[in-house]
């Protein structure tokens, strides 16, 4: 059996630069932080002894005869993607710390997950960036979900990073090296609450997307906020700046949508 753990992240600045649809044109950059809650993927061979093919457990159980009847999108296509059919069975587990739907990257935990473990019962093996870029490929070619490309990367490396994205499609990840005090007084000037809430981000990205058009302005301000962001962490000034500016950033972020676009322009 293979388990693969990914952690969730939270995004600080830049979250919107990240779609390909910005930034093959004018670049981007996002200054992410994963945490210590996780999403967990167990696969295995299914032995030949059940009358059914493949067994998917998430927040239904599946049992069927073939690949294509898995309803879970990812599963279905990922096993697909991955070289994986019929000729033999398969058992998928997924569980994870923090519920979907969130707004902490957990869609794409699940898929950089899934294909770790995958890779894995195949007796394959990895490099961090190849499994970000198979992640992204996965849900923005296979699965034609509008997605950016920050939750993949920041799934598959981990810790707290710099992740910049290029007009040639290049990705490069900068850890971010903060002394231990600074860290804490960060982590002690954070709260992450849990809202009862959900909401499937790929259809708010269709809406975000589709009015890049219209906040180019907006959109190099929120990529320029991610190395302000870096020198108020690396620097000596007061966190209360980190605070002001992801406030700045958050309303900026606001009228991307529809709904704040409307609002925006009257």
């Amino acid at each position: 059996m293979i388990i693969s753990r990914t952690p969730y992240r939270l995004s600080f600045f830049g979250g919107g630069t990240d779609y390909p649809q910005w930034y093959l044109q004018n670049e981007g950059a996002v200054l992410s932080t994963t945490i210590d809650k996780y999403c967990y993927v167990s696969c295995r061979y299914l032995p030949p002894f059940f009358n059914i093919k493949h067994r998917i457990v998430w927040s239904h159980i599946e049992t069927v005869s073939s690949i294509a009847e898995i309803l879970h999108p990812a599963v279905r296509e990922g096993l697909r993607f991955l070289g994986f059919d019929d000729s033999e069975g398969v058992e998928i587990q997924h569980q994870g710390d923090l519920p979907a739907r969130s707004g902490i990257g957990s869609s794409s935990s699940f898929s950089v997950g899934l294909v770790k473990a995958l890779t894995g019962l195949k007796g394959g093996m990895l490099g961090k960036m190849e499994l970000a870029r198979q992640a992204i490929t996965l849900e923005q070619e296979v699965l034609h979900e509008t997605v950016g490309s920050q939750d993949q990367v920041a799934a598959a490396f981990g810790g707290f990073n710099v992740i910049r994205f290029f007009r040639d499609g290049q990705i490069e990840v900068e850890p971010l090296t903060l002394s231990l005090g600074r860290l804490a007084e960060l982590e002690q000037s954070l709260m992450l609450l849990y809202t009862g809430t959900s909401r499937l981000g790929s259809e708010i990205s269709k809406n975000v997307t589709k009015n890049f058009s219209l906040r180019s302005v907006e959109l190099s301000e929120m990529h320029a906020m991610v190395d302000k962001g870096l020198n108020i962490l690396s620097g000596a000034c007061a966190l209360e700046e980190f605070g002001k500016l992801l406030h700045k950033s958050w309303m900026a972020k606001r009228t991307l949508s529809d709904e704040h676009l409307q609002q925006y322009d009257r």
